[in-house]
């Protein structure tokens, strides 16, 4: 065997691994059972691969919303452009856990077009969307989400006061 050929085949059997097991993922995210698929959601955050993009993103609607904050908060791990649009529609569910998931993935994809409606969902009436909405403009790192962001900071919750003065540091140190 060639030198060098030993480590190349490790590696090419460890890619192949990977992927059996992001479409044993996969396939787990469509379960008929709620614990495989929101199991399936988390596991999926940590592998970070791609082709689980659109069955994540297929999640986001599905009846119980522990899977469906999960895949949210996954989608925007994962960091592909596919998910902008369908994590911006979360963001206005009716479920707050989906809301916080939306705005977490929100955050982590990191388009600044997410700015405008984070914006508006800083008026949410439940703190903890508030709370994690606040976190995702520090992400995206928009200095226009500054002063929504100083009132917030007077915010009748402590969560959301802490993190839109987190928020408000981030900004005003990468400026």
């Amino acid at each position: 065997m060639p030198e060098g050929t030993a480590p190349v085949q490790r590696i090419q059997a460890e890619e192949d691994a990977r992927r059996r097991r992001v479409r044993g993922l996969i396939k787990l995210l469509q379960s008929k059972y709620l614990d495989d698929r929101w199991k399936a959601a988390e596991a999926l955050e940590q592998v970070g691969d791609a082709t689980a993009v659109e069955p994540l993103i297929d999640a986001l609607e599905d009846p119980y919303v522990d899977v469906s904050w999960i895949a949210a908060k996954t989608l925007g791990q994962i960091g592909d452009g596919r998910a902008f649009e369908p994590l911006l529609k979360a963001l206005s569910s009716g479920e707050k856990w989906l809301r916080i998931g939306a705005a977490i993935g929100l955050g982590r994809l990191g388009d600044r077009r997410a700015v405008p409606a984070l914006l508006e969902t800083m008026k949410d009436p439940d703190a903890l969307v508030r709370k994690h909405a606040a976190w995702a403009l520090g992400r995206l790192g928009d200095a226009s989400a500054l002063g929504v962001l100083r009132d917030a900071a007077k915010d009748q919750d402590r969560r959301v006061r802490e993190s839109a003065a987190e928020a408000i540091a981030r900004l005003e140190t990468s400026s």
